[in-house]
């Protein structure tokens, strides 16, 4: 009876890992196909917010592509 326990509590931990596997990858799709709108509208709030214009007016001209091309070449 105890054997039966700790198999299905192993199993139990496996479908818990699964299941966070699959939500990191759908918001890392998410993330990839609306970066640039998300950088638009966190720029928006920094504004809103009071920051510095120039530098939310850089960050959300640059497109994600672009910014990962960057990433690429300085090799950071």
């Amino acid at each position: 009876m105890k054997r039966l326990r700790k198999s299905n509590s192993g199993q139990t931990m496996v479908e818990y890992i699964i299941i966070v596997v699959i939500i990191a990858i759908a918001a890392i799709a998410i993330f990839g196909v609306f970066g640039d709108t998300i950088r638009a509208k966190l720029g928006g709030a920094v504004v809103e917010i009071g920051g510095d214009e120039s530098a939310v007016s850089d960050a959300t001209d640059t497109a994600s592509a672009d910014v990962l091309k960057d990433l690429d070449v300085d090799g950071l």
